[in-house]
């Protein structure tokens, strides 16, 4: 069995794998770790492997735990994947891009696929058929509209981020929740069409933070999954073991 750790910014999440099958999952704050891993060692005794994503800081404290209980990968740009990275900057790629691009590439083997992460930033990842990776494209996400709103004018209110139905806001609250989200919509709307124009056959996957308040609302038909990041750790994993 594998351990799964992607650590963000405020935020762990862990995971545990029995092959391909999720087991359970769990996001909690970085205090919280060494008590729910102990949790975790207990209910799963057969767990072996472990690896390590982080976009934000992992402590040592924290690390060497993981690495005497487990044999444990830490993952980096020089980690064996299971795709080519084209990548000009393979170095500069994130390791959360990395792990999704890998699950795009065990999940949907011989496919074109794009694979759209609605987190902070949104991140537009395509895979080729021939498993090639060449890059995609970053912009900001939902919450960094409203800020960048509220940051970089007088009078714009700070907002949470509220879904709304109607096209045309009649308010100056309405218009920023009508920009923040139909901007991302028309968005992502139009990259996966002009990839469709491009690349037959597309498989489009959403995934991310935000993802609930999108899928409903793309035109384009798209699998939409919150655990691909996780997934795409896990074949990582496995593509490692000896």
């Amino acid at each position: 069995m594998n351990l799964i750790v992607d650590v963000g910014n405020t935020l762990i999440k862990l995971a545990v794998f029995k092959a391909d099958e999720l087991q359970i999952k769990k996001t909690i704050i970085k205090s919280d770790f060494l008590d729910t891993l102990s949790e975790i060692k207990i209910k799963y005794p057969q767990i072996t492997h472990c690896i390590i994503s982080s976009v934000g800081k992992i402590s040592e404290t924290h690390l060497d735990k993981l690495k005497k209980e487990y044999k444990t990968l830490v993952l980096d740009h020089a980690t064996k994947i299971p795709f080519q990275n084209n990548y000009a900057t393979p170095k500069t790629l994130g390791v959360d891009r990395i792990a999704l691009i890998s699950a795009a590439a065990v999940e949907f083997a011989n496919k074109n696929v794009l694979v759209i992460d609605a987190g902070t930033c949104i991140t537009y990842d395509f895979l080729s058929e021939e498993n090639m990776y060449t890059g995609g494209a970053i912009s900001p996400g939902l919450q960094m509209r409203y800020k960048a709103m509220h940051t970089f004018t007088e009078k714009l209110p700070l907002l949470e981020a509220e879904p709304i139905d109607k096209f045309v806001g009649n308010s100056t609250i309405s218009s920023m929740h009508s920009g923040a989200f139909n901007g991302i919509i028309h968005e992502i709307d139009g990259f996966i069409t002009s990839y469709k124009s491009t690349f037959k056959n597309l498989t489009v996957i959403l995934t991310g933070g935000d993802g609930h308040f999108l899928r409903d609302r793309l035109k384009n038909d798209i699998f939409a999954t919150s655990n691909f990041l996780l997934q795409g750790l896990n074949h990582i994993l496995e593509h490692n073991k000896d």
